[in-house]
């Protein structure tokens, strides 16, 4: 039997898809085969020998020591699109806010109380400071097309409004869902010389800390207002407050709140409610079941983002799953262990990501993990 720890609450709507009859899934296990966690923290956690993966109910990993996961022979997944859409709406509402001014204008308005017949004359008196441009006819500049990126720039296009948007890892899935008339364009400079209006859709890494900072953005129009609903790393803070009180930035909302942007004039923080939807949690906890679902029992990997995807059905004895690094001869090494042992191979699937591959060989046999297990560069075996 499989065991599942839960390190957050997971949607029932997920975790009711383990077979009770295969799986144990509780909050309290201390030697899991897979951990289905959201937010909680795992970096300077230990794992039990046994585990096999970790599914992450959402897009960012930042929360999971991916690297050493991958040393440990740990498959690590994510949800990708499963909460796009619940994004992309707080991203549109973010749209509105930073134009009109809305939020800064309900504070304005609960001043009044008391005033009783004298409301509607101070409405009408200090609306004023609350004037703000249409988003229609505007131009959004999108960076990064991924499955959120690419729903808001469809939709921001139906809104009447010009969307150009980089990425410079567009997959053609990416590139088919976008509607014609989105502009994708080679360069982010593109995007800053021309876009009344940025938002950003990338994840967060050493290359991308701080892609708005000083220089970037010098580079961007006058009055540009800024939209981060991906991770508050990705904008400098102290580049994009020196830009709001120079008038350079009219207006940054973001999902990520800090201490220093808090109260800051321009600023319009958002308590990370970007996927803080029932639809988006019950999409997440779904796609992370099935994901452990599909590599526990049958080691298909699907949406990781440490190792390959990868599958190969298994029509002889056993499956041989092999993570490795990716280095060349070791195939070598692992085919031929399971050829001196008497195995025969009946059919193979290996791919590679990055530092890292996974190997699958379909196998007429006993197989033994453990001179597998010896090689050099190998990190995890299992047989199925």
């Amino acid at each position: 039997m499989f065991k599942i720890l839960t390190l957050n609450k997971i949607a029932a709507c997920g975790t009711d898809l383990f077979d009770r009859e295969k799986y144990n899934v509780t909050d309290m296990e201390t030697a899991p085969d897979g951990i289905m966690v959201r937010s909680a923290n795992m970096l300077e956690s230990e794992f039990a020998p046994n585990l096999k993966a970790i599914a992450r109910a959402g897009a960012g990993v930042n929360n999971i020591p991916v690297d050493r996961c991958s040393e440990e022979g740990i498959c690590v997944f994510n949800t990708p699109g499963a909460n796009a859409n619940a994004v992309k709406e707080l991203v549109i509402a973010g749209l509105l806010l930073t134009s009109r001014k809305v939020a800064a204008a309900i504070d304005w308005a609960k001043t009044l109380k008391g005033q009783g017949a004298e409301v509607g004359k101070l409405v009408e008196k200090g609306k004023s400071q609350f004037a703000g441009p249409e988003i229609m006819g505007k131009t959004l500049g999108i960076v990064g097309l991924g499955a959120i990126g690419v729903k808001v720039a469809n939709t921001a296009l139906s809104l009447g409004m010009k969307v150009i948007g980089y990425d410079p890892f567009l997959s053609v899935n990416a590139a088919l869902n976008l509607k014609p008339g989105v502009q994708v364009v080679k360069t982010l400079a593109e995007v800053y010389a021309s876009a009344d209006y940025i938002t950003l859709h990338l994840p967060y890494n050493k290359d991308t800390k701080d892609t708005v900072n000083a220089e970037s953005l010098g580079q961007m129009k006058d009055g540009v207002r800024i939209l981060n609903f991906a991770r508050g790393e990705l904008v400098n803070t102290e580049a994009i407050i020196s830009a709001l009180e120079s008038k350079k930035c009219a207006a940054y909302i973001t999902d990520f709140p800090n201490d220093d942007l808090i109260g800051v004039e321009g600023v319009t923080a958002i308590p990370h409610l970007g996927a803080s939807t029932p639809e988006s949690e019950d999409n997440c906890a779904v796609m992370a079941a099935n994901e452990l679902i599909d590599y526990l029992e049958h080691g298909k990997i699907t949406n990781s983002v440490n190792l390959p995807d990868c599958e190969l059905a298994k029509t002889a004895d056993c499956l041989v799953c092999v993570i490795h690094k990716n280095v060349p001869a070791l195939i070598t090494q692992i085919t031929g262990v399971i050829s001196a042992g008497g195995g025969n191979i009946e059919n193979i699937a290996s791919k590679s990501k990055k530092d890292w591959a996974y190997t699958m060989l379909d196998v007429t046999g006993a197989v033994t993990t453990a001179d597998i297990e010896k090689i050099d560069g190998v990190t995890g075996v299992r047989v199925i």
